[in-house]
C-alpha cells in the first residue's frame, strides 16, 4: 500500500466507540407513539364502563405528572414531562384499575409508580420494576377491598359480565365450563379492568406499535406461544375443570400485559434468546397463579417477578464476541 492511498483509506475510516446502530426513532417520540396506541383500550373503556373512567385515567395522569415534576424541582433537575414517560405511567396506571376507582386511589397509586417504581432508582431508564405495575400492586395492598371490586359493562345483558372472567372461573368454574363468550372476552363485553377487556383494541394498538417499529413483537408473541403451551396442557388433561386456551388468552390482563407492560424497553431483556426466556416464564408463572394460586390473576405478579430476574437473563444469554471463546 502506497503513501497516498493508506492517507484516503485515513480520510475515509472513522473509528468510533460503541453503538454503531442509530435510529430515527428517539425515546420521546416513542413514548408518544405509545400514548396514541393507548387511545384505543381508552375509547373501549370509557363506552364499555363509562365517562365516569375518564377521571380516574385523569387522576392517574396528574399523579404521575406532578410526582415527577415535585421530584425534579427538588433535586434540581430539568423537568422532563414533555418526554412523555410520566404521562405513559399514569396512563397505564389509570387503566389497569378497577372501573369507579375512586381517583384519590388512583391519583395515590401514580405517586406511588413514579416515586418508588421509576424516581428512587434514578429516573427513567434505572428503573427495575415496570413503574405503573409497582403502583398497582401497592394500590391491591393498601385497597383490596376497592382493587377487586368491579362493575358490568354498560352493555351487559348476562349474569357472567357481573364478575371479572377470571374471577368466575377460578372460584365458580364457569369458564370451563362454557359460560364465558369468547367473542365477549374478545371485544371487551365483560366485567374488568378499564382498559384491559377489549382485546380487539389491545391488538390494534400493538399492530400500530410494531409498524412503527417501538414494541419489540417477540416479547407479546413469546408470552402468548407460552401461555396456549401451558395452558393447554392442562386443558388437554381435563377440559371440564380447566378452562381452555382461549379463554386464558383474553381474560383479564394477559394482552394488555403481554404488549404494553412485559414489553418495556428498560425492564425487558435485550437479546433475543432472553426475550423468549423472559416472555415463557411469565406465562408459566401466570397459569401457575391462574390454576393453582389463591388469586384469579397472576399477570401483574408474573412480570414483577421476571423483571428483576431481567438482568440475570441479559448476562447469561449475552451473544459471544466474535473470535473470543464462550
Amino acid at each position: 500500500m502506497d503513501a497516498a492511498t493508506a492517507v484516503e483509506l485515513k480520510n475515509k475510516t472513522i473509528l468510533t466507540s460503541t453503538p454503531h446502530v442509530h435510529s430515527k426513532l428517539s425515546a420521546q417520540k416513542a413514548m408518544w407513539l405509545v400514548v396514541i396506541s393507548l387511545l384505543p383500550p381508552l375509547v373501549m373503556g370509557v363506552i364499555y364502563f363509562g365517562l365516569y373512567q375518564l377521571v380516574v385515567v385523569l387522576a392517574a395522569l396528574a399523579g404521575a405528572v406532578m410526582t415527577e415534576s415535585a421530584i425534579k424541582y427538588i433535586r434540581k433537575q430539568k423537568i422532563t414531562i414533555l418526554d412523555g414517560s410520566a404521562i405513559i405511567t399514569g396512563l397505564l396506571l389509570g387503566l389497569i384499575v378497577p372501573p369507579g376507582l375512586n381517583p384519590v386511589f388512583a391519583f395515590i397509586g401514580s405517586v406511588v409508580a413514579i416515586g418508588f417504581g421509576k424516581e428512587v432508582f434514578g429516573g427513567l431508564g434505572y428503573n427495575i420494576f415496570n413503574p405503573a405495575l409497582v403502583g398497582r400492586a401497592f394500590l391491591q395492598a393498601a385497597y383490596p377491598v376497592a382493587m377487586t371490586t368491579w362493575s358490568a359493562p354498560a352493555m351487559a345483558v348476562d349474569t357472567v359480565t357481573k364478575a371479572t372472567p377470571l374471577s368466575l372461573f377460578k372460584f365458580e368454574a364457569i369458564a370451563s365450563k362454557g359460560g364465558v363468550d369468547a367473542m365477549s372476552l374478545f371485544l371487551g363485553n365483560v366485567g374488568g379492568s378499564i382498559g384491559e377487556t377489549s382485546s380487539i383494541a389491545i391488538l390494534v394498538g400493538m399492530v400500530f406499535l410494531i409498524a412503527m417499529k417501538v414494541l419489540n413483537w417477540r416479547v407479546p408473541l413469546a408470552m402468548i406461544v407460552g401461555l396456549l403451551l401451558f395452558s393447554g396442557i392442562f386443558w388437554l388433561i381435563d377440559p371440564t375443570k380447566f378452562a381452555s386456551p382461549i379463554h386464558h388468552l383474553f381474560m383479564g390482563g394477559f394482552m394488555f400485559g403481554a404488549v404494553y407492560m412485559a414489553s418495556d424497553w428498560v425492564t425487558s431483556p435485550v437479546t433475543n434468546k432472553g426475550i423468549w426466556i423472559y416472555g415463557m416464564a411469565i406465562s408459566l408463572i401466570v397459569v401457575m397463579i391462574r390454576l393453582f394460586g389463591g388469586l384469579p390473576e397472576g399477570v401483574m405478579y408474573a412480570i414483577l417477578i421476571m423483571n428483576g430476574f431481567v438482568p440475570l437473563i441479559n448476562r447469561y444469554t449475552k451473544p459471544v464476541i466474535f473470535g473470543a471463546e464462550k
